[in-house]
C-alpha cells in the first residue's frame, strides 16, 4: 500500500523531514504549517510530493496543516531574530545562577509558543530555577536541550582542514556510524589530529567517502605482495586508491626501481576475504 509524502525542512535544519500532503497541493518550494510533537510549525518543502510504500516508514506521518500565507512567513523571520538576539540575555541569567553549562544558541517555533535553548556541558545540570525564569521573562514554553560536540558544530559551523564547510552543517554524516577502519581504508594517518574534525570526534566525510574506498581497495593487491607487472614481477609499495594505480618495486643485486602500473596493467590474486 502507498501513501503520499512530501520532503520539508524546519528553519536552519539540515535534514528533510516526511509529512503527509494531507489532501493539500503543495509543491516544492512552498511554505506550510505542519503539526509535530512539540506543536505546529512552518517548514519549507524541499521535494514535491511522492508515493511511498506504508511499509517503509518508520513512524506515522504528521500532517501539513495548511498552506503558510505572507503574514505566517513575515511573522516566522521576525521571531528567529528575536530568538537570536536573546542569546546575550540568557547567557547572563544562566551566568547569574552559577550553572554549569554554556548556551550554544536560541531557537523558536514560528509562532514563538516554544523557544528552545541548546546548551553543552560535561555533568548533569540541574536547571528548574532557570526554566522558571526564563518562562516569566520571555512569556512562552521554555526546553533546554542538551547535546554534543558533533551537534554543536553542526549547529554553528565551521571549515575543516580541507577548507571545505563541515559536512555536519551541511547535513552530511551525522546519522552515519564512523570507524577507525575507513581510516585505514583511505590511507590516513590515524593520528587524533589528523581524522578527528572541530568536534574532536572522527571526520564525517569518512563515512561520507567510505563506499568509494572500500570498493576499489577490493580490487587492488596487498601492499607487500608480489605481482606480475608488463616488466616483470615485483613488489606492491602502495596503492593509489583515487587514480587506481599500483607503484610497484623492482630489486636486483645492482639496483632498485620504483614503478607506478594502471590496475588493469598488472595481475595477482584478489583477496577473498
Amino acid at each position: 500500500m502507498q501513501v503520499k509524502s512530501v520532503l520539508a525542512k524546519f528553519h536552519n535544519g539540515v535534514h528533510g523531514y516526511s509529512f503527509s500532503p494531507n489532501g493539500i497541493d503543495v509543491k516544492k518550494g512552498d511554505y506550510v504549517i505542519v503539526d509535530t510533537e512539540k506543536g505546529k510549525d512552518i517548514v519549507k518543502i524541499i521535494k514535491d510530493v511522492e508515493d511511498i510504500e506504508l511499509d517503509e516508514l518508520k513512524e506515522s506521518l504528521k500532517n501539513i496543516v495548511r498552506k503558510a500565507d505572507e503574514k505566517d512567513i513575515r511573522e516566522a523571520k521576525e521571531n528567529y531574530k528575536k530568538a537570536e538576539s536573546l542569546l546575550p540575555k540568557i547567557k547572563e541569567m544562566v551566568k547569574e545562577q552559577k550553572l554549569d553549562m554554556k548556551v550554544i544558541n536560541v531557537e523558536c517555533n514560528y509562532d514563538f509558543t516554544r523557544l528552545t535553548i541548546n546548551f553543552t556541558s560535561d555533568n548533569r545540570v540541574d536547571f528548574r530555577e532557570l526554566v522558571k525564569q526564563l518562562a516569566e521573562t520571555f512569556k512562552t514554553r521554555i526546553e533546554l536541550r542538551q547535546i554534543g560536540p558533533r551537534d554543536t558544530v553542526r549547529l554553528l559551523g565551521g571549515y575543516g582542514e580541507c577548507g571545505l564547510e563541515c559536512c555536519c552543517h551541511k547535513g552530511f554524516g551525522m546519522n552515519d556510524h564512523i570507524s577507525i577502519k575507513m581510516a585505514k581504508n583511505q590511507g590516513l594517518s590515524l593520528n587524533p589530529n589528523s581524522i578527528n574534525g572541530l568536534c574532536g570526534k572522527m571526520l564525517c566525510c569518512l563515512a561520507y567517502e567510505n563506499p568509494y574506498y572500500s570498493e576499489v581497495l577490493k580490487k587492488m593487491p596487498k601492499v607487500n605482495s608480489l605481482i606480475d607487472t608488463p616488466d616483470g614481477k615485483g613488489k606492491v609499495m602502495y596503492n593509489d586508491l583515487l587514480k587506481q594505480k599500483v607503484s610497484v618495486k623492482f630489486e636486483d643485486e645492482y639496483s632498485s626501481e620504483v614503478k607506478e602500473y594502471d590496475i588493469d596493467k598488472i595481475k595477482f590474486k584478489l583477496d577473498k576475504e
